[in-house]
């Protein structure tokens, strides 16, 4: 589990394939805050959550499964490329950004990218069907990145990049067009399955929800 706050750039050093799965190495400082990375240890790759395999001297290689390589970009990273890198939570990290979970729902694409001073606003484009797990104010991973939903349409959302972000991250460098991965919500996942388990489909209501344990009697 990750809070979306990245804590270094990597660059990476190779990508093999083999078969349905694969094999990336990453050149990085992975000295986090909370200590020296370890075997066994979960980092958050551009949003993906990978085991770290192997370590040497400023280098460290993860397993990509077949799931990984379909619903994330990783698997088209080249020599070269750069990604963000973010430690697993612990108790003593905080939580910065959003809870999340390194598990990607989507590759998305940059429909728009607007550079305003310092800022950058982009709209991003998702798959419709998970359009119901974006609101306007929410919470959204973008290549790992928690960043606050601005608008939401019918097959896209917007988001506004601060400075400081865009100077610790690779959004940057993202053009139009460009691939992104994306998690929505963990919360928006579960009130979209809880409401979508009703027998009933009528309007949510307070009573409910309260019915569901969300307010005292």
């Amino acid at each position: 589990m990750f809070t979306g706050i990245i804590e270094a750039i990597g660059r990476v050093k190779s990508v093999e394939k083999k078969g349905a799965s694969g094999r990336i190495i990453i050149e990085a400082s992975i000295d986090f805050a909370r200590g020296k990375a370890a075997l066994g240890d979960s980092i958050s790759v551009d949003g993906a959550c990978l085991t770290v395999t192997e370590i040497k001297k400023g280098v460290f290689s993860a397993d990509m499964s077949a799931e990984t390589l379909r619903l994330t970009t990783l698997g088209t990273l080249t020599r070269g490329a750069l990604v963000n890198l973010e430690a697993a939570l612990t108790l003593q990290k905080p939580l910065g950004g959003h809870i999340v979970t390194g598990h990607v729902d989507c590759i998305g694409t940059i429909r728009k990218k607007d550079v305003n001073g310092g800022y950058v606003d982009l709209e991003i484009n998702v798959p419709e069907e998970l359009i119901a797990q974006i609101v306007r104010k929410g919470s959204i991973a973008v290549d790992g990145i928690s960043l606050t939903v601005t608008e939401a349409g019918s097959d896209s959302f917007k988001t506004s990049i601060i400075p400081h972000t865009l100077e610790k991250t690779t959004l940057l460098s993202k053009a139009e067009g460009s691939t992104v991965n994306i998690e929505t919500d963990l919360l928006a996942k579960y009130v979209e399955r809880l409401l979508g388990a009703r027998d009933d489909k009528k309007a949510l209501s307070v009573d409910f929800l309260r019915e569901q344990g969300f307010f005292k009697k």
